[in-house]
């Protein structure tokens, strides 16, 4: 076999991995298949040493520095741990630990989030950084000083850097990601990459607004304390005021930390937050310092990772559960099973596609993994089980919460509710109606949205016409204020264009350029509702599938009820004739990019139409000019290349000022 190539081809993926997992926080693969990955390059180059290169991931701590954080150097370096993978493996670590001393051993949860370093001088929070390479990170100092529960200054005056992992808690992360869901964000493959991702922001705004949490469980280094075990040593962090790794249990030997990582496996699913395994940590600090470390690791800690456990059972049923923004998804309901310390009645099946895929039925006996805190998936349907009962399973027509029509657009894998008043969708279609892309209802955000819901004071969009002063006054102490500029910004968009109302509908693939070129064609909205398929595919920037998106869309009686009820509360329906200004940018084609800090994109747009030119989302020889903002990406180096005149949000005022 060679060898050689497999080591090579190993060394790839691994580099690519983690370069995903470290630098991106967003890997695609999961712990368990990269770190069989690791361990097969490790037996390799054990079996063959002769192919040990400096540069292979065996030999070097994972994570780079972004070029973009200022840098910090470790005092004392963060190390990764070594990886085991079986009790033997543990019974192993032991066995080298009592050749050169005894000690109790202190075993943690090995929290599933980034790693980081915290400084205090006198007591008080001077720098906080990532764990980067291990010898060198990114300084986050304005970051952590957002995270609540790190404190700014300790109860004593010590200078002692401290270590932690930063994470977001199981329910934070759902509801971070439904927020995202509701505005139309890309979601978080995972709560690891959530917190990786919002711990490295370059805006410390966004890193407070993210529900961030940490727990410590090192001492890095401290001047004068002298402590003889790590578990006092984390005890006292916490009278410290420091939130300390929550379960650690000090175990006399072995068997006893294998009965604690047990212990950890079965209950890790009643844990709020999500781990990727446990640590077994020689307990006295000073047999620590005889062992010491390696260039990557240190020789008086491991970390086990739990195996992905499979298990049997059968689809019971497939119901279909109705996203908010209107995608279906099919449930598998199943008998129930414990698997990796939790009991599982149901999964998802993500979308049509897995489904026949799998070629799963109703009835089928299946194969079911769950790794950790990974959500259970369906991995192998056992054919051969079958005896004829099975049913083939359909995905609706229609919506099983509102009926509406239920559709699937060529090229996607997603079937989608159409229906605007659907209940399933109701908070999402009211935060985006309300959003700056739509009626720009100031103050009806996402938090306010989800109150007026669960309390039952609105259902749907219309019934936002009908709120009264002390229904909004009530969701906030001494609210009243509040609820009086809310009252009168809902009575504002009344008079809003009927472009915002196009776009407040969030028809799929319209957009706020589609909304008013739809506006200004039809003028009112009675016509654009009666507009053919092919009428609208002669539309500026329209083409077949967006007609017919929004042909659909108009032809709900869900969408004729809700008009009905704007309408009769007074929402204007109609194009609002802007002020003719010159036509100075007749025949310019404008494209924008980065960061505007004087307008939105929508806003500079605006102002282009007016003067007669155009926008558009990609830059070709044809274009006029590029408008640049900070941050610029891509668009700009091929406005370089292309010879693109490249102009700055001042150059712009210039241009509009001319002639004025």
């Amino acid at each position: 076999m060679d060898y050689e190539n497999e080591i090579i081809e190993l060394r790839k993926k691994i580099e690519y991995y983690s370069k995903k997992y470290y630098d991106e926080d967003n890997s695609p693969l999961s712990d368990y298949d990269y770190d069989m990955m690791m361990n097969r390059l490790k037996a390799l180059e054990s079996e063959h040493p002769e192919l040990i290169t400096p540069d292979s991931p065996t030999q070097k701590v994972g994570g780079h520095v972004r070029e973009d954080f200022e840098k910090v150097t470790h005092e004392v370096p963060l190390l990764s741990l070594q990886d085991v993978f079986s009790y033997d493996d543990l019974y192993d670590f032991d066995k080298r630990i009592r050749q050169t001393g005894k000690t109790d051993y202190c075993v943690e949860t090995k929290i599933d989030g980034l790693s980081c370093a915290l400084k205090y001088e006198n007591g008080i929070l001077v720098q906080g950084a990532t764990r980067g390479d291990g010898v060198v990170g990114e300084d986050i100092t304005e970051n952590v000083k957002r995270i609540k529960s790190i404190p700014k200054k300790l109860k004593e005056p010590l200078n002692i850097t401290v270590r932690g992992e930063v994470f977001i808690g199981k329910e934070e992360f759902e509801k971070l990601n439904e927020e995202r869901e509701v505005l139309g964000q890309p979601q978080f493959a995972n709560a690891r990459n959530a917190a990786a991702g919002s711990l490295r922001q370059l805006d410390a705004k966004i890193t407070g607004q993210r529900p961030l949490d940490i727990y410590i469980f090192n001492v890095q280094q401290v001047e004068n304390k002298d402590w003889n075990s790590h578990y006092e040593e984390l005890n006292y962090l916490k009278d410290l005021g420091f939130n300390v790794v929550p379960f650690r249990k000090l175990c006399k030997n072995i068997k006893e930390a294998i009965n604690a990582v047990t212990e950890i496996g079965e209950n890790r699913e009643q844990l709020g937050f999500g781990i990727d395994g446990a640590v077994i940590k020689v307990d006295n600090l000073a047999l620590r310092e005889k062992l010491g470390t390696t260039f990557k690791v240190p020789r008086w800690a491991v970390a086990y990772k739990y195996p992905p456990e499979q298990k049997e059972t059968i689809v019971k049923d497939i119901i279909c559960q109705v996203g908010r923004t209107g995608v279906i998804t099919p449930m598998a309901i199943l008998e129930p099973v414990k698997v990796a310390g939790s009991t599982i009645s149901k999964t998802t099946l993500h979308n049509e596609d897995f489904v026949k895929e799998k070629d799963l039925k109703i009835g089928d006996h299946v194969i079911i993994q769950k790794q950790g805190d990974v959500i259970p998936e369906v991995v192998k349907v056992l054919t051969e089980k079958r005896d004829g009962s099975e049913v083939t399973f359909e995905m609706p027509k229609e919506c099983p919460v509102c009926g509406a029509l239920a559709i699937r657009e060529e090229g996607e894998s997603a079937v989608r509710c159409t229906g605007i008043e659907c209940p399933a969708k109701a908070l999402r279609n009211i935060v985006h109606f309300a959003s700056d892309d739509g009626m720009d209802i100031e103050g009806l955000g996402y938090k306010i949205v989800e109150q007026l819901l669960n309390r039952n004071l609105i259902k749907d969009i219309a019934d936002i016409y009908d709120l009264k002063l002390e229904d909004i006054s009530s969701l906030k102490k001494n609210g009243k204020k509040f609820a009086q500029n809310l009252i009168d910004s809902i009575e504002d968009s009344k008079n809003r264009d009927l472009s915002n109302l196009i776009s407040a509908f969030g028809i799929r693939h319209v957009g706020g350029k589609t909304a008013k070129n739809l506006a200004k064609k039809y003028e009112t909205l009675d016509k654009l509702m009666r507009a053919s398929v092919t009428s609208l595919a002669f539309s500026d920037d329209i083409g077949e599938i967006i007609a017919d998106s929004i042909y659909t869309f108009f032809r709900e009686d869900q969408t004729k009820d809700l008009v009905s009820r704007l309408k009769k509360a007074g929402v204007n329906t109609k194009l609002i004739k802007s002020v003719e200004l010159d036509n100075r940018f007749d025949g310019m084609t404008f494209v924008l990019t980065g960061a505007l800090s004087k307008y939105t994109r929508d806003q500079a747009s605006e102002i282009i139409e007016n003067y007669g030119g155009k926008t558009s989302g990609s830059v070709s020889k044809k274009t006029s000019y590029v408008l640049a903002g900070e941050d610029a990406g891509s668009k700009l180096t091929k406005a370089q290349t292309l010879g693109v005149p490249i102009i700055s949000e001042q150059e712009f005022e210039e241009m509009i000022k001319e002639r004025e």
